[in-house]
């Protein structure tokens, strides 16, 4: 190739980030895919929120236009393996009105919970779209006739913004027996049968209880879930004990910090109960709960049995995805725009890469300068996390440099992110550089937490894998695509739609 040809075939940079440093598109799907599974609505370093509303919306709009099968798939994604609630009900609003076939296909693939649908029609009148015509009633019809009594005093919540009741007055399902046509009495606030709803009967006693026994004898009867019982209710301690016992282990994670502050771990029974069903395998791969989760709760918490829980949780949380092969380099983002949540999940994931690698891995920390975090695979993901902390500005290039000049040979980089160069040379240009003088064929893995919509590396480069968002499931697309799987987009191109629910 002649020295012209090299120079000027060179991917360059089409746009600027944030910090007005040069970065690339990405293509349609892969902006949108990055939107779902990463733009939770809240403010982020560099955009607040109305700013990422109206992006979010322009792009569901666009999508829904130019590839809205793509757009259906990546809903359903979305909502069941990125774990994300707003962004894909966003989505399923707008693309019921220019596709009513696929919003129905995937209604309830995406509207999970009745938490789901409130939000949904919420979203729809925000839009000026009303009750949204008679292809979203009869998907709403759908859902209801689905509704349990559990359902119904989980989730009913009169007052706050579109309610079961509020939704079956907008459909008017068709009761199918004596027992639904009282439940959905009840959730009108009509006279009801309770006699056939016993959990509606036992709610409404224990709203009504003089005492501290009969609560807890009414939560014991219609075996109240906690949410139920702390929204009727002030907790003491003895309901709290009642309570840790059915929690599930994601509301157990959640409300520890409450738990301890009220007493309920004085008792050495609680204590280890609790702690056991932290560090059940089982359970806990059942309840798929993000690895930051347990981060938030080992910062929380002072009792020492239950931050050893926490620590061992974390470990399981990972034991049991595949390990990474080859040699690898693990960049972790500590600048100050990570500072927060971005850097609690970062640097527990990244922790969590580093002993899936069985040690054969370099693990750097890095701002405008790099350093070596010395990771240790005996110690705990969550100590050796918490000791990590952020600071200064981003140069991505950094880490990609020092191993250049030390001559690192690694056949994968994963470098966890939110993208926002502001100082230095630029990742690519710095990979190009490792890539011709050190690992033509090493792989890069850009873990971006952050819903900015600029990118490092140019959506053409064949060797550069973006993954969006977190999940249990991260590590295993790691894993499978450093051996040849599918890009993410691809992924989701293969959902089927048609699929049983």
């Amino acid at each position: 190739m002649s020295f012209a040809k090299k120079l000027f075939t060179v991917i360059r940079p089409t746009i600027r980030n944030q910090d007005g440093y040069p970065a690339y598109t990405r293509s349609a799907e892969e902006q949108y895919v990055q939107t779902l599974v990463t733009n939770t609505f809240g403010n982020t370093f560099y955009a607040d929120q109305q700013k990422l509303l109206m992006e979010a919306e322009a792009l569901h709009r666009e999508m829904a236009q130019s590839n809205a099968q793509f757009m259906a798939k990546a809903l359903v994604y979305a909502r069941n393996e990125g774990y994300m609630r707003l962004q894909p009900l966003f989505g399923l609003a707008i693309l019921s009105a220019y596709r009513p076939d696929l919003f129905a296909k995937i209604f309830l693939k995406v509207v999970r919970i009745p938490s789901d649908l409130s939000d949904f029609l919420t979203i729809l009148k925000g839009m000026g779209r009303g009750e949204g015509g008679r292809a979203v009633k009869r998907q709403v019809n759908r859902f209801l006739s689905g509704v349990s009594e559990y359902w119904a005093i989980k989730y009913n919540g009169r007052g706050r913004g579109y309610s079961l009741g509020d939704a079956i007055a907008t459909a008017h399902p068709k009761p199918a027996d004596l027992k639904q046509q009282a439940l959905f009495r009840y959730l009108r606030g009509q006279e009801a049968n309770l006699s056939l709803l016993p959990q509606v009967e036992a709610l409404e006693h224990l709203q009504r209880a003089a005492t501290e026994a009969e609560q807890l004898h009414w939560i014991e009867t219609g075996k109240l879930p906690h949410e139920v019982v702390t929204g009727a209710v002030k907790p003491t301690k003895a309901v709290w004990e009642a309570l840790t016992n059915q929690m599930p282990t994601f509301a157990l994670l959640r409300h520890l910090n409450a738990l301890e502050r009220t007493g309920v771990f004085e008792s050495r029974y609680n204590l280890e109960t609790v702690a056991a069903r932290l560090t059940d395998q089982r359970a806990l791969q059942k309840a798929k709960i993000l690895p930051f989760r347990f981060a938030k709760a080992f910062r929380q918490v002072q009792h020492p049995v239950l931050r050893d829980a926490l620590r061992d949780a974390v470990e399981y949380t990972f034991g049991n995805l595949p390990e990474l092969e080859d040699r690898t380099a693990i960049f972790l983002d500590i600048s100050g725009s990570m500072d927060g949540e971005y850097l609690q999940i970062g640097s527990v994931f990244a922790l969590a890469l580093y002993k899936k690698t069985q040690g054969n891995t370099l693990f750097w920390l890095f701002d405008t300068e790099v350093e070596d975090a010395r990771p240790s695979r005996r110690d705990s993901i969550l100590s050796q996390a918490d000791r990590i902390h952020a600071r200064g500005g981003t140069d991505t290039g950094a880490p990609v440099r020092k191993l250049l000049a030390e001559r690192h040979k690694v056949d994968q980089i994963i470098i966890i992110t939110d993208e926002q160069q502001n100082s230095g040379s630029p990742f690519y240009e710095a990979l190009l550089r490792y890539r011709a003088k050190v690992n033509l064929s090493v792989k890069a893995f850009i873990i971006d937490i952050a819903p900015y919509r600029s990118a490092m590396v140019p959506p053409q480069d064949p060797g550069t894998f973006y993954i969006y968002g977190w999940s249990d499931t991260v590590l295993s697309y790691i894993a499978q695509t450093a051996k040849g799987y599918d890009s993410m987009v691809q992924q989701i191109n293969a959902i089927d739609l048609d699929a049983a629910q």
